[in-house]
């Protein structure tokens, strides 16, 4: 796992966790049954606060990207191919959503975005 978090940043650091952590686990790069470190030994590492990491941990689960077994910690789901770029469309589409909202707002047509992102990507 291979975090790199930015006090600099406009977004939350539990967001940077859950958005770093979630795209290597929808990439293949985090494998089913992958132990995520425990919450302390994650916030102390990374050198962010406990409820920081547990808030990351609890959206990670929320979406079924990982699982909780009492005692023993937290592990990368099973997800089969299909579920995986399922779960990845939604979240993409889901934070298009917010884009394409903020583009509007600037009176953007479609081409215009298309062409700024062509730039940007």
């Amino acid at each position: 796992m291979n975090i790199a978090i930015s006090n600099t940043s406009d977004k939350p650091i539990y967001q940077q966790l859950f958005e770093q952590i979630s795209a290597q686990i929808l990439k293949g790069e985090l494998a089913s049954g992958y132990s995520l470190p425990p919450i302390r030994q994650a916030a102390t590492e990374l050198r962010v606060s406990i409820i920081t990491v547990k808030k990351a941990w609890e959206e990670l689960e929320r979406l079924e990207l990982i699982y909780t077994v009492t005692g023993k910690g937290c592990f990368v789901a099973d997800l089969s191919p299909d579920e995986m770029l399922r779960k990845r469309n939604a979240m993409i589409r889901q934070q298009m959503a917010v884009d394409a909202s903020y583009y509007k707002s600037f009176g953007l047509t479609i081409e215009e975005v298309f062409e700024l992102m062509k730039d940007v990507y």
